[in-house]
């Protein structure tokens, strides 16, 4: 009897505790603390440069060992950020490197040219580029190629021409820092004026990174390969017109310099709707802290639908900003100066590399990345885009201009710090603070 009074009596107690709400209180969530650790701020810069008389070893504070094996040290003198790389890099990222030096090179009496395309960097899909250098004269022959052409002069001058599907004529003059472009399949010749007595050398960039010199549809090797009784029904004139045509390309060979007068040079005056050429020599750099920049696009040079450019100066100390190109591989070319790069690949991948005047780099799309002056003089390249339009979008303005809680959030800083944010793209920085 009493054992059941018992069990009455528990029930009666669980009953009552279910039916009246116990009280309840709010407490506050612990203290934010980091995912995390926080990055480390240990320093990174290059141990060493190409001109020291040392001895590189591939250690970095505690990290790696001395080499027992045999080493080349000139390499290893110019790359400081392979041979000990900073803390901060992981993973691999494709080569995206390519000296110029490397390139083989195919020298012709009055010039030269090298060039580097997908078979010397793989990740290099969308732009090739070539080196070319012709003497006081010197002819690139008369050629059309696949893709379409756009043009830097590093040095000199020459007189560029062309002839357009409609029959529209266009010759013009270009010295150093100037720019043309010729569409794909559009016949042009180049030749070196005299006006200095070295000729002249430039860069040249295709928009297709399977893009050959060697394969080029040249004036000479087409006629050698007609037979001559075709040739001269062609034109309409008597087959021994062309007892003196060559029986192989000419590709470059010197000549007489074209006259200094350029209408004395016309068959008829320039007729096209747009010119070739751009004397981007002509434009205002716009400054900025670290140094200056001069973009030309399809908005100030029409007829360059493929390609577009921007000639890029940072003083010592200075560095282009981080930042990414939305859509377009960056292919970039060092002209005097030392340099380094790191590329943000995605998925904690990131690489950084040194470069030194005749380097190329090729950027991929999104990746990434910043160019440092590591020298001690100022540096000078171009970034070439295959665009019409020049795109970047800068690190510091996105967070500038993104709701400050959400930077916050993610970085851990301050309102001060944020506010200091530029909400205008810098471009080119100067020293760190």
């Amino acid at each position: 009897m009493h054992s059941w009074r018992r069990i009455l009596s528990t029930l009666a107690l669980l009953s009552s505790a279910v039916a009246v709400p116990a009280s309840s209180s709010v407490t506050s969530a612990p203290a934010a603390t980091p995912t995390v650790p926080y990055a480390s701020d240990d320093p990174n810069y290059p141990l060493w440069n190409e001109f020291e008389n040392i001895v590189p070893e591939p250690m970095r504070g505690t990290l790696g060992a001395s080499i027992l094996g045999p080493q080349n040290i000139p390499l290893e003198l110019q790359n400081p950020d392979l041979f000990a790389p900073p803390t901060t890099d992981s993973g691999s990222v494709p080569n995206f490197k390519w000296p110029f030096s490397l390139s083989s090179n195919r020298l012709q009496t009055g010039g030269w040219a090298r060039q580097q395309n997908i078979n010397d960097m793989s990740v290099a899909t969308d732009l090739a580029g070539v080196d070319m250098r012709l003497e006081a004269g010197a002819i690139r022959e008369m050629h059309w190629h696949n893709d379409g052409e756009w043009a830097y002069i590093i040095s000199g001058d020459l007189r560029v021409s062309t002839v357009t599907p409609d029959g529209q004529v266009y010759v013009g003059d270009v010295s150093q820092g100037d720019l043309w472009y010729f569409p794909a399949g559009y016949p042009h010749s180049i030749q070196a004026k005299n006006t200095t007595a070295a000729g002249a050398e430039f860069l040249l960039i295709f928009d297709s990174g399977s893009f050959s010199e060697d394969s080029t549809f040249l004036l000479t090797d087409w006629l050698a390969h007609v037979p001559k009784e075709v040739i001269a029904k062609n034109f309409q004139v008597n087959i021994s017109a062309f007892d003196h045509i060559p029986s192989k390309e000419l590709y470059i060979f010197p000549s007489t310099p074209p006259p200094a007068n350029i209408e004395s040079d016309m068959v008829v005056p320039n007729d096209t709707p747009m010119p070739f050429t751009f004397a981007m020599s002509q434009v205002n750099a716009t400054q900025a802290p670290g140094g200056t920049y001069k973009v030309v696009d399809s908005r100030t040079f029409p007829v360059a639908t493929t390609v577009c450019s921007a000639e890029v100066t940072v003083e010592v100390g200075g560095m282009r900003e981080l930042h990414w190109h939305p859509t377009e591989p960056e292919w970039t070319y060092f002209i005097s100066g030392q340099a380094r790069i790191t590329v943000y690949a995605s998925s904690a991948t990131a690489n950084t590399v040194d470069f030194q005047a005749g380097d190329i780099a090729y950027i991929p799309p999104s990746f990434g990345h910043y160019v440092e002056n590591t020298g001690n003089t100022t540096l000078l390249f171009l970034e070439i885009f295959r665009s019409a339009l020049f795109q970047d979008i800068s690190l510091t303005q996105w967070l500038a201009l993104t709701p400050h809680e959400l930077v916050k959030a993610h970085l851990g800083l301050d309102d001060a710090t944020i506010n200091s944010f530029s909400r205008v793209k810098q471009e080119v920085v100067g020293p760190a603070q």
